[in-house]
């Protein structure tokens, strides 16, 4: 039975395969349940990532709870789906929030003088465990952050005094993106 799973989540094609493919692949394997197969990512028009596919072949149509309860242990976003044939179910509970960082407009001296690996520690570090990174995208005026955790607004409430102080925040931009 070849199931689909729409991830609401923005990753790029090689994130997608460590965070989702290869762990759900080797569970399935491991249980007899069946295999990933394949996936794709779906690009907007300036493109950024608006979401990831999962191809999954299951060996029973009564793994498709199991498979369900795997995709949200793997931190699935609100908003995916998964479909068998006619039938689509809502899966994920994790929710996302997109720190977009202005890559132009900002004081030269702000971009030679700062590392962007260094605020996304900081960032990791403040989130705890309400959130993690799970991918980022550089576009042609900015670098998304993507981050995914139970709460959106605990995620931008931790956040928020560290973006409104660091450097290379400044004329950055929050965003739900699941």
């Amino acid at each position: 039975m070849m199931v689909i799973a729409t991830l609401n989540a923005r990753l790029q094609p090689v994130q997608r395969v460590e965070r989702y493919d290869d762990p759900l692949h080797e569970f399935l394997q491991s249980r007899g349940a069946g295999s990933v197969e394949g996936g794709g990512t779906l690009l907007g028009t300036d493109g950024e990532v608006e979401s990831a596919d999962v191809e999954v072949e299951l060996s029973d149509p009564d793994k498709l709870d199991l498979l369900a309860q795997t995709f949200d242990l793997l931190g699935a976003p609100v908003g995916s789906t998964w479909r068998a044939g006619e039938r689509t179910v809502d899966l994920g509970r994790n929710e996302g929030l997109g720190l977009y960082l202005n890559g132009t407009d900002l004081a030269p001296e702000v971009y030679a003088t700062s590392d962007v690996n260094q605020v996304i520690a900081s960032l990791e570090e403040l989130l705890g465990h309400a959130g993690e990174l799970h991918g980022w995208w550089e576009g042609p005026r900015e670098t998304a952050l993507y981050f995914y955790g139970p709460s959106y607004d605990a995620m931008a409430a931790l956040l928020a005094d560290y973006v409104a102080t660091e450097p290379l925040c400044e004329r950055s931009r929050t965003v739900r993106i699941a």
